[in-house]
């Protein structure tokens, strides 16, 4: 005995209440007007005002201005057994060059002299203790570092 069912199981049944609904067209974004009085804050409850900030920034650009040292050039990049410096210094200060490793321990300090105002060029000889890798050369003058990477043969 067999029975036929006509009910499909898989079929889902269309939603009548969504047939006859139509969207509404916006044509316009509609934007929001409101007047929000900014804040002030007093300066007797340990706020500084906005004014004096921006005027302290100003101030503090105008000495990173005042720049003594930039690093032209680091060549060759692979290092093998020697590696040449180009950098202009703008007054007599002490340099300091330095290897250091990935954690920031220092490797190995390769100058650390008094240098005169102008562009130089410097050639550092690489120690056989180091290993190959990748490591940083930090360059140090007066207040100011900047870290170069280098990778070394």
């Amino acid at each position: 005995m067999s029975v036929l069912c006509s009910v499909s199981v898989f079929g889902q049944k269309t939603d009548s209440s969504a047939v006859g609904i139509r969207a509404k067209k916006i044509n316009k974004t509609p934007q929001i007007k409101g007047s929000v009085t900014t804040y002030k804050p007093k300066y007797n409850f340990g706020y500084v005002q906005y004014n004096d900030i921006i005027s302290a920034n100003k101030n503090a650009n105008n000495l990173k201005q005042e720049k003594i040292l930039t690093v032209l050039k680091v060549y060759p990049n692979p290092v093998d057994d020697q590696i040449n410096l180009i950098l202009r210094i703008d007054r007599e200060s002490n340099l300091s060059v330095k290897i250091m490793d990935l954690l920031g321990n220092e490797i190995v300090t390769l100058s650390n002299e008094r240098v005169p105002a102008g562009e130089q060029t410097k050639s550092y000889t690489i120690p056989n203790r180091l290993n190959s890798g990748i490591y940083f050369l930090k360059i140090m003058s007066g207040t100011e570092t900047i870290v170069k990477r280098i990778s070394v043969l």
